[in-house]
């Protein structure tokens, strides 16, 4: 694949912060016209009942995000369940390409909408809910009123994310690429700072590149000249976290590489396992080389690693970054890439980061083999901030954080994403139904929530030089609209014991080791 490189709220404030401050450290027919249509899966849901303002730029199918509607899934139905929400997924892409692909038709005719995408829809995700209660069903009870997250409205760019009606209600938000908001430990609590933030600052009147429409983007759907911010404009918010007695203040970096060698794919093995193009969005990944849909663990226990301790056989994967330029890239033809509306030349990172760090009231405990963390939330436009952990910067501005704005950076400088994973762990689980809910964020006091420990906290930091100005996006399901608080990392740990447990002893005793 050819690559090109050039020479909120207060839980997303903490989050944010604590990034930068530990690198510092260590129904009915709707309609709306003129639309590059998106969809989603919001938070929560019931059949469209209201018209949309047909002013609006653009529109998007929202969904009830199903997999908060499940209760806890037995592991003998994860795998059918998991490919099921995979389904629903691809479902929600294929309703918004022909949502967008007859635009012109439903401006004329708003039962279209209605009766041409949202009532098939409808159909095709009372079916696949209809099969997840059965395979639940085979092994324990069955849940009852999955037929209510069957529902799904159109809504405006510009409203809040839906409750499935077009009502703007972002209070129960999902995860995508994942699950829901656990509700616990919302806050990093690395930190007591000031807020992040978001959107602050002019606009930035450029052009975002040649060879595209300036408002909808080199593929027709995203981003906008309004998702850019000029960083210099945004006030600083970072502090220092304040480290307390018991602190485990030591660091340990691994050193992986960029994605020299261009291993990509469109898959994640967290959420989607066993479905190709799971993702519907290409990742980059560094460490562990056999990544795909269909790795078991033991295909990663033995895969080839890009890091230099050859004892971390860890994936990391995240997004890929393209330039907005009117170029394409090898996957214009490809799923995950043009087929999915991701179009534009990938970005090699000038520089990451992996530095896992402690906590500021605690030691750590080692994370198990195999633990996987989703950090972030890619249906985060639609589903709402609770899940959101984008973090976008420049260099020279990291005590500047943005989480719904790319930033625009000043010549010299080189764009910047952060991601500071969740930091607590139940003590008992490396995965959950919703990829969630073993894993949280430290509370304001720096704290875990009761039942669970602190471990080491991976924070991750990828730099791109990258033309100033707002040529470049991240991808997303096509549905997103490459909004960059869709942004999100992937973590599956496969460390041996021995360098586990050295890395534990180096952030306990204060140390700063590789």
């Amino acid at each position: 694949m050819r690559r090109t490189s050039r020479k909120k709220r207060s839980t997303l404030a903490n989050r944010a912060i604590a990034a930068s401050a530990a690198l510092i450290l260590g129904g009915g027919g709707l309609v709306a016209v003129n639309v590059y249509a998106s969809a989603g899966e919001g938070p929560s849901g019931s059949p469209p009942t209201r018209t949309q303002n047909a002013g609006s730029r653009l529109s998007t199918i929202d969904c009830p995000e199903a997999v908060n509607g499940l209760p806890e899934v037995p592991d003998q139905a994860r795998g059918e369940v998991d490919r099921e929400l995979a389904a629903m997924d691809s479902q929600i892409t294929d309703a918004y390409q022909q949502f967008a692909d007859r635009k012109e038709q439903i401006a004329q005719d708003p039962g279209l909408a209605e009766n041409a995408v949202l009532g098939p829809l409808r159909s095709k995700r009372t079916a696949s809910l209809d099969r997840i209660g059965i395979a639940i069903g085979r092994v324990g009870e069955r849940p009852a009123g999955l037929e209510s997250l069957a529902g799904c409205s159109l809504r405006a760019d510009d409203s809040s994310p839906g409750n499935g009606n077009g009502e703007g209600d972002s209070g129960n938000g999902g995860g995508g690429d994942g699950g829901q908001d656990d509700g616990q430990g919302q806050d990093q609590g690395q930190n007591e700072g000031q807020g992040q933030n978001e959107g602050q600052g002019q606009d930035p009147g450029q052009d975002p590149g040649q060879g595209e429409d300036p408002g909808q983007g080199q593929g027709g759907n995203g981003p906008e000249p309004a998702d850019f911010v000029d960083i210099q404009s945004v006030q600083p918010g970072v502090d220092r976290p304040r480290q307390r007695r018991g602190a485990s203040r030591g660091t340990f970096t691994t050193d992986c590489g960029r994605n020299e060698n261009g291993k990509f794919n469109p898959d994640n093995v967290i959420v989607a396992p066993g479905v190709s193009n799971g993702a519907h969005h290409m990742h980059d990944y560094i460490g562990n080389q056999a990544n795909d849909a269909f790795a078991s663990d033991d295909d990663l226990a033995n895969g080839a690693t890009t890091c230099r301790n050859q004892g971390d056989r860890s994936t990391y994967y995240w997004p890929v970054l393209r330039l907005q330029n009117g170029q394409d890239e090898d996957d214009v033809d490809a799923d995950g890439g043009g087929r999915d509306q991701n179009i534009g030349e990938i970005q090699t990172p000038s520089q990451v980061t992996l530095k896992f760090v402690g906590s500021p009231v605690s030691r750590v405990t080692a994370m198990p083999r195999f633990l996987r963390i989703i950090t972030g939330d890619a249906k985060a436009f639609t589903n709402g901030d609770a899940n959101a952990n984008a973090s976008w910067s420049c260099t020279g501005f990291e005590d500047r954080q943005l989480t719904d704005k790319y930033p625009i950076c000043p010549e010299g400088s080189q764009v910047v994403r952060t991601f500071a994973f969740q930091n607590c762990w139940d003590g008992q689980n490396a995965d959950s139904a919703n990829h969630r809910t073993h894993v949280a964020f430290a509370q304001d006091d720096g704290r875990c929530p009761n039942g669970f420990r602190a471990v080491p906290q991976l924070v991750q930091r990828i730099v791109y030089d990258v033309p100033p100005g707002p040529g470049f996006a991240v991808d997303s399901f096509p549905e997103q609209l490459h909004k960059p608080i869709t942004d999100h990392g992937d973590f599956i740990n496969v460390f041996d014991e021995r360098l586990m447990n050295k890395m534990v002893r180096c952030i306990n005793d204060g140390r700063r080791c590789r």
